[in-house]
C-alpha cells in the first residue's frame, strides 16, 4: 500500500492568508508552507483514491508524480475520492476534478446529503461529469480497485456550519484501509478516543489539529470544535504501542506546523511524528 500526504494542515492552510500569530510570522519568515488536509492512497501503485478534496488539490496533484496522466493521454489513475466529512476544507477541491469522465465519491449519507442541499457541490459537479454516489456505513467494509480494503469508522456528529440546519447523523469518520502487506488508518477529525482504530494497525494517522486544548484560549477550547488535542492523547498513545502514529490538519496556530519545533520530542517518546506535505509512506 502506498499513501501520499497531499496537505497537512487545517483549514486555511498554514500559514493562514490572514493570520499574524507567533507561528504564522514564524513561517512566513522561514519560507514554510503546509496545504490543506489530504491524501492519496493506492492499494498497488495504479489505481490511486483520494481521500478529501481540499481547496488546494490542483496544486497537490501537479505535485504527485503517481497522479499523472500517461503520456499522450487525457486519463488519470484517480479512481474516486472518499470523505472523513463534509467540512469545506475537506470538499471544496471537488470541483477541481470536473474534467474527469466519472468520478466515485465515497461519503456517509449525512455527508452526501450535505454535498446535495446545504452545499450543493455534488450536483454542480454532476453538469460536468457522471459522478456515483457510494453511501459508506459505520462498520461495515467495501472494497476498492488495487486490492484495497476499507472500514468506515464514524467518530462523530459533529456537522459543518454550513449545515446546522440539517439532521444528526454521522458526519465525521475515519477510514482503516487494508491490504494484503498491512493496515492504515486515517482519522483527522478525532474529538474522542477510539480504540478499534489502532488494533492491529501499522500506521495510524490522528487529528493533529491543536497541540493543547486551549491554544485558542479558554473561550475556544479543542474539544468544543470537535478536536483531541495531541497532548490530551499523547497518554493514550504510549498505553496503545505497536503502530506508527502520524499527527496532520495542523492550525495555522499549532507550534508543530514549523520543522524543528522543541515540541516534536513529546511525539517522539511515543512513536509518533507530524506529516508533511508531499511525503510518501509505503506499507
Amino acid at each position: 500500500m502506498k499513501v501520499r500526504f497531499l496537505g497537512t494542515a487545517a483549514g486555511g492552510g498554514a500559514p493562514q492568508w490572514n493570520c499574524g500569530c507567533r507561528v504564522c510570522e514564524h513561517a512566513r519568515r522561514e519560507g514554510v508552507s503546509r496545504t490543506q488536509d489530504g491524501l492519496a492512497v493506492s492499494g498497488d501503485g495504479a489505481s490511486w483514491y483520494l481521500v478529501n478534496a481540499s481547496p488546494d488539490l490542483r496544486t497537490q496533484l501537479l505535485a504527485t508524480p503517481e497522479i499523472r496522466p500517461p503520456p499522450g493521454t487525457r486519463d488519470t489513475p484517480i479512481r474516486g475520492v472518499l470523505f472523513t466529512s463534509a467540512e469545506l476544507d475537506h470538499t471544496l477541491g471537488l470541483l477541481g476534478l470536473r474534467e474527469t469522465t466519472a468520478l466515485d465519491v465515497y461519503a456517509t449519507a449525512s455527508v452526501h446529503d450535505a454535498l446535495k442541499t446545504a452545499f450543493p457541490i455534488e450536483a454542480a459537479l454532476g453538469g460536468y461529469t457522471r459522478v456515483r454516489e457510494h453511501r459508506v456505513r459505520d462498520g461495515e467494509p467495501f472494497d476498492l480497485d488495487g486490492g484495497l480494503r476499507v472500514t468506515t469508522v464514524v467518530l462523530s456528529g459533529k456537522r459543518p456550519r454550513y449545515a446546522a440546519a440539517l439532521p444528526a447523523g454521522e458526519w465525521v469518520s475515519a477510514y482503516r484501509f487494508e491490504t494484503s502487506g498491512g493496515v492504515f488508518v486515517y482519522a483527522p477529525g478525532l474529538s474522542t478516543w477510539h480504540t478499534e482504530l489502532v488494533t492491529g494497525a501499522d500506521v495510524v494517522v490522528l487529528d493533529g489539529t491543536f497541540l493543547t486544548e486551549d491554544e485558542l484560549g479558554p473561550d475556544r477550547p479543542a474539544s468544543g470544535m470537535g478536536h483531541l488535542a495531541i497532548r490530551e492523547v499523547l497518554p493514550l498513545l504510549g498505553a496503545h504501542p505497536g503502530p506508527r502514529y502520524v499527527f496532520t490538519h495542523l492550525n495555522n496556530t499549532n507550534p508543530l506546523v514549523l520543522p524543528g519545533a522543541p515540541e516534536l520530542a513529546e511525539l517522539a517518546e511515543v512513536n509518533a511524528s507530524v506529516a508533511a506535505d508531499g511525503h510518501l509512506l509505503e506499507i
